[in-house]
């Protein structure tokens, strides 16, 4: 097998990843609508700046097949890695959206039965779906970005989750007080370590 093939196993899966990530949102159990106790509408602005970071990591495509020319053993590594990441991202997304059922929604909000969501992937993270986007990201950065595209990627998609991290913990912290304190304390935000 080629370099060139393994760069083309990567792009399909990661086209099919995206794929899958949108029907997971698209095609997602709708729920009776409860009435929304509050909002946060700077969680929007949060939500700008992440899709632009989506979009910067397919607008910077590279010339070349491989993200670096460091030969045929990083290809395959860097396909694997595409592989699993887009596998990964994909079941952790349908996973958090699963759990969180009808308490998902675009823009930072509490409804009036509110249940701070402690299962599934949320016992790894509190922000999951972050995490799969970012996998995503990263999975689009080894599949076809140029390494340029990739950085402005991550800087913008970290600064949009900032800024929704603190839009959603807002309200949370309102509306569970301690057992939030705790459960931020004992769980990171995006990625799935302790710093």
């Amino acid at each position: 097998m080629s370099e060139h093939a393994l760069h083309l196993i990567s792009v399909y899966i990661l086209q099919i990843g995206w794929i899958l990530f949108g029907a997971i949102f698209i095609f997602r159990k709708r729920w009776p609508r409860d009435k929304t106790r509050k909002r946060d509408p700077a969680s929007v602005l949060g939500i700008l700046i992440q899709t632009s970071s989506l979009f910067a990591v397919w607008m910077f495509a590279r010339r070349s097949h491989t993200l670096l020319p460091l030969g045929f053993w990083f290809q395959l590594l860097s396909t694997a890695l595409v592989v699993v990441i887009v596998a990964v991202s994909v079941w952790t997304m349908w996973s958090a959206l699963r759990v969180l059922g009808k308490q998902w929604s675009l823009q930072a909000r509490v409804l009036e039965n509110h249940q701070l969501i402690r299962e599934g992937p949320y016992r790894f993270v509190r922000h999951p779906i972050y995490t799969g986007i970012l996998g995503m990201i990263i999975a689009g950065g080894l599949a076809w970005s140029h390494w340029i595209g990739l950085v402005v990627a991550l800087m913008l998609f970290g600064i949009g989750t900032a800024i929704r991290v603190r839009s959603e913990e807002k309200l949370l912290r309102e509306q569970f007080g301690a057992a939030f304190d705790d459960y931020k304390r004992s769980v990171p935000a995006v990625l799935p370590i302790k710093l």
